[in-house]
């Protein structure tokens, strides 16, 4: 979907991508993820949990003027766990 309305809208210079967030650390994910944010953590190259902030800031860098040629993406914001 996001390559089609990048194809789209592309002619009207609007960029479309989407940001696929890794475990990013949220009231939410450590409720259901209790004790095993540890087990979550060993795989990590970067050794953490995202912080919400991670992905705010690949999205304003998406949505900034240099990443004004990059459109119809998946970004992996996961620190290389993916």
């Amino acid at each position: 979907m996001v390559r089609v309305l990048a194809r789209e809208l592309g002619s009207r210079a609007i960029t479309v991508n989407s940001v696929l967030p890794g475990p990013t650390r949220t009231d939410g994910f450590t409720r259901q993820a209790g004790n095993s944010v540890e087990e979550l953590i060993a795989p990590t190259p970067l050794g953490r949990i995202g912080e919400p902030a991670d992905i705010a800031d690949t999205v304003a860098f998406l949505t900034s003027e240099s990443g004004r040629w990059i459109t119809g993406q998946a970004i992996h914001a996961g620190g290389g766990l993916f």
